[in-house]
């Protein structure tokens, strides 16, 4: 039997909000265990939550950046369950009337573009942390996450595989980060990912039964703990068995997922408005507001740089990934205009290549625009060419000059273009290597490369091979 995956995926974004959600206790990461627990977040008696402005604004940027509903009046409601690092014994969130309705983003996944639909996002508080480590034996419990603003994004049960699902939240994690509204650290905790799992035999529309995967910290682990839930259920299913509705772990040392427990469904959390929290009137004013704070978006970035400059979806996507790397493309191809596609291609080759090797982000890149752009001209002009231009690269970054004209200089890489020059080069190649001239005359297409890598080994690799491959053909077809 042929099965169809259905992945839906839950993402808490932790907004960047300087103090909490309903309280003005830090969220500064890596405290002291239980030194950023305020009354409020820790629910003693008599103590009232104040509704954090700034995460509601956030909130709003995020639900214009993906083109949904901002609802209005928005109403947080307790969500009642029992667990160690919940203080009050229920949750605040939204139910009935969340912030975020709708909306929808696009993932690109190698060539293909694909529409993914959002169900919502709405505000939260987080709970605090258990820590089983160090305790022999018993289970401490670390309250400074608690109260800290979240943004939990529900998608529609649009994803059909792990590639989809992990192109998603990357898309997701961009967008969040892009928009400023989330740092998208997800060592940190600040982007977590629950992905709804579930198969059913291809062609039939109803939905199999979904089991959860709670609290993935990486794409990676993302994708592999989707494949590994997906084989799991198909087995299960091939040999007569039924999937119970539960949730589960990933075990990364063991590529395994394990039952945590029953999942629940919405009626299991009892939920009411909260009677502490008046419903949130959000006016048009304000919302234009944001949506003039918003910048240029990624999938509208994505859409001008094809438009504009010639790039093919994939690259523009992968221009895109960041904001950061987004301007730098920007940048550069600001001060060399007409010339998006060879800024591009050293982007995402030379430039993210080094990166990734050192292990740097775009920001701390050694070469900036000006010094990459300054680069790219010397091509252009015939200064250099694209392999002597990789040495200058070379030099730039390690500090060897400031800028492509003085690593040219230095190391004395200006390229050969005078026609004189080179026909020189030729003539007494084509004099040393009768042989091969011989070879191409009968017939032997590649004994032209080979004339043509002579004349570039004598000219030290200076001289400009289109110059050298025209020059060459000229005089072999006398």
């Amino acid at each position: 039997m042929q099965w169809e995956i259905v992945i839906g995926l839950e993402i808490h974004a932790q907004l960047s909000t300087r103090s909490k959600i309903f309280s003005g206790a830090s969220i500064a990461y890596g405290a002291r265990p239980n030194s950023q627990a305020c009354a409020v977040d820790i629910a003693l008696p008599g103590v009232l939550p104040v509704l954090n402005q700034g995460a509601v604004e956030r909130a709003i940027k995020f639900g214009l950046a993906i083109d949904a509903k901002i609802n209005s009046p928005s109403i947080f409601a307790r969500k009642n369950y029992f667990y160690p690092d919940l203080p009050k014994g229920y949750q605040i969130s939204q139910f009935e009337r969340p912030i975020v309705e709708g909306g929808h983003v696009n993932i690109q996944v190698g060539e293909r573009e694909k529409t993914i639909r959002l169900t919502r996002a709405h505000l939260e508080e987080d709970a605090g942390k258990s820590m089983h480590e160090d305790f022999h034996g018993m289970t401490g419990i670390d309250l400074n996450r608690a109260g800290t603003a979240l943004l939990e994004i529900v998608s529609e049960p649009d994803m059909r595989s792990s590639a989809e699902a992990v192109a998603y939240a990357k898309t997701l994690h961009s967008l969040v980060r892009w928009i400023g509204i989330c740092d998208g650290n997800m060592q940190e905790g600040s982007f977590r990912c629950d992905a709804n799992v579930s198969v059913r035999p291809l062609g039939i529309e109803k939905l199999g039964t979904r089991c959860e995967i709670k609290n993935l910290n990486s794409f990676r682990f993302l994708e592999r703990a989707i494949d590994h839930e997906v084989a799991r259920q198909i087995d299960i299913l091939e040999e007569g068995g039924h999937i119970i509705q539960q949730t589960r772990l990933y075990d990364a040392e063991r590529d395994e997922t394990r039952s945590m427990r029953s999942k629940e469904d919405a009626q299991d959390y009892r939920y009411f408005p909260d009677p502490d929290l008046l419903p949130v009137i959000i006016s048009e004013e304000w919302i234009e507001r944001a949506k003039k704070s918003l910048p240029e978006l990624p999938e509208d970035k994505r859409s001008r740089y094809v438009k504009q400059y010639g790039l093919s979806a994939y690259d523009a996507s992968v221009l895109t990934v960041a904001r950061e790397l987004s301007d730098y493309f920007d940048r550069t191809v600001e001060i060399l205009p007409g010339q998006g596609k060879l800024c591009a291609n050293w982007i995402m080759g030379e430039v993210s290549g080094r990166l990734n090797k050192e292990g740097l982000e775009i920001a701390q890149c050694p070469v900036n625009p000006e010094q990459l752009a300054g680069l790219l001209r010397r091509i252009s002009d015939g200064t250099v060419s694209g392999k002597m231009a990789k040495e200058v690269f070379d030099g730039i970054w390690s500090g060897e000059g400031n800028d492509a004209d003085a690593v040219i200089a230095k190391k004395g890489l200006k390229q050969i273009s005078d026609d004189g020059e080179i026909e020189k080069l030729v003539d007494d190649v084509l004099i040393a290597h009768s042989q091969q001239v011989a070879d191409y005359q009968s017939g032997k297409e590649k004994a032209f490369n080979s004339l043509v890598g002579q004349v570039m080994k004598a000219s030290k690799g200076k001289a400009n091979p289109a110059q050298v491959n025209s020059i060459l053909k000229r005089k072999l077809s006398k």
